[in-house]
């Protein structure tokens, strides 16, 4: 993979031009996984997160990447938080990785291989680190417990960061998180839930 940008920064801001939702598929098994994966391809969400939060979810990772290989798509980790589980979800092959806060050695590793990785903060002060370690795309979490207002309020001072917000999303509420400044919306359960699926075209197409 090439990245210009530090953590691969460039390579979100590629990914993500015309793209401003992507989805988490968390604790489920391979084949329940996959089938997700392909719910949310074929329902137009380029960008899959399967988290690895213990070795256990590291099967269902490798068969989504499996999967997206067949469809021309890469699949993120996700909740990979310390330089073992970099190499571990490297060598399987993975497009990205996502953390829920922000490691300086993590943050290194990943752009000395040139994997893209994203971050996650709370505060302006963790914003300014990511800054100054040359990012310019960090995830926003928990993104319903600090609140749209919080993404109005950051992107004054930080206007060149780019701001995912996770944790709580749902369709339902989204527009309000993208209309506060958050540059893209990661969903959880919605594309499990065949009530939610609608709902989830019609973001899209909003986005």
């Amino acid at each position: 993979m090439t990245d210009d940008g530090p953590a691969g920064s460039d390579w979100f801001e590629s990914v993500f031009a015309a793209q401003r939702v992507m989805v988490i598929l968390r604790g489920f098994p391979p084949a329940r996984t996959v089938e997700l994966c392909t719910r949310a391809w074929d329902a137009g969400i380029a960008q899959v997160e399967v988290p690895v939060q213990s070795p256990d979810a590291l099967p269902s990772l490798r068969a989504a990447i499996a999967a997206g290989r067949e469809r021309d798509r890469g699949v993120g980790a996700g909740t990979v938080t310390t330089v073992q589980q970099l190499a571990e979800v490297a060598a399987a092959g993975v497009a990205f990785t996502v953390a829920p806060g922000l490691d300086d050695e993590v943050v290194r590793w990943s752009t000395e291989r040139e994997l893209p990785h994203l971050p996650g903060v709370s505060t302006p002060s963790e914003i300014q680190r990511a800054v100054r370690l040359g990012l310019t795309w960090v995830k926003a979490f928990p993104a319903t417990v600090l609140g749209p207002s919080w993404f109005t309020a950051v992107r004054a001072p930080f206007p060149l960061v780019r701001l995912v917000a996770t944790g709580g999303i749902s369709a339902e509420n989204a527009p309000a998180f993208l209309h506060a400044g958050a540059r893209v919306v990661s969903l959880g359960s919605a594309v499990a839930d065949p009530r939610q699926l609608e709902a989830v075209r019609s973001l899209i197409d909003r986005a």
